[in-house]
């Protein structure tokens, strides 16, 4: 079999299943452990997989850059957004993540809002200036221009001197196995500092990042509050969270 045949089944067979295992597909394609290492190598450099311990998971679409992803799933992330803001109690503090979903929550923010945010997002500072009712307190540092946000050891270090009531926490990559994950290791470190901030912490995803994998973990699934997004009740990941109790809110209806 051609490379290029088993890079179209390997592709085929992650896409149905949700995973592939190195040592099963060796077995069944009759190709050595080291074939298939190598097959899965060359996908997770083309971006088409993300490779895990023992095999690959589906790799998240929501790691390309900023301007890309505002229009990745606009629709999806507007649900999420909106499930997301009902979380948002008149006079309490939050923290604002970075990001396209995020962006849509500041959107749908009654505009008689009376709270404090804390964002280390240029851009959503930005987006609530027009808020007369909320307090604004943008976190300084090395701006990270993928996603438009602040990164780095000093933005970390001023992460350390606020507290806040919730954390609308932004990623990549949700995973019953894997996590949370995100596409760089600074922002990742970012995101766990403000996790660590905040009283909750939830998860706003949107339906392609259910399922897959990036290459950072930020949090286990166990740090957080819960769940927000639009996949369907039925989906196998939800399913397998759920299972293992956690919170899912769903963004649907």
């Amino acid at each position: 079999m051609l490379a290029a045949e088993r890079h179209a089944l390997l592709l085929t067979r992650l896409a149905e299943d949700g995973k592939l295992v190195a040592k099963e597909i060796a077995t069944e394609l009759g190709l050595s452990n080291d074939s298939v290492r190598r097959d899965l190598r060359e996908l997770a450099a083309a971006g088409l997989c993300q490779r895990v311990y023992g095999g690959a998971l589906p790799a998240s679409p929501a790691i390309a850059d900023y301007a890309a992803r505002g229009s990745l799933q606009p629709e999806s992330k507007d649900r999420v957004a909106k499930r997301a803001a009902r979380l948002i109690e008149p006079g309490s503090t939050v923290i604002l993540d970075g990001g396209t979903t995020t962006l849509s929550v500041v959107g749908a923010l009654a505009p008689d809002l009376q709270c404090t945010v804390i964002t280390h997002s240029p851009t959503i500072a930005a987006a609530l200036v027009s808020h007369e009712g909320i307090d604004v307190f943008l976190l300084g540092g090395r701006l990270f221009k993928h996603s438009a946000v602040t990164c780095g050891a000093a933005a970390v270090e001023m992460a350390q001197t606020i507290s806040a009531d919730l954390f609308l926490l932004g990623v990549t990559g949700v995973h019953s196995s894997e996590g949370l994950t995100t596409g760089d290791v600074e922002e990742a470190a970012m995101k766990r500092a403000l996790a660590g901030r905040a009283a909750d912490t939830y998860v706003l995803a949107s339906t392609e990042k259910i399922g897959v994998a990036s290459r950072y973990k930020v949090l286990p699934i166990d740090d957080i509050a819960g769940i927000i997004t639009d996949a369907p009740e039925s989906d196998q990941t939800l399913s397998d969270l759920r299972q293992n109790g956690t919170h899912i809110i769903s963004a649907n209806g």
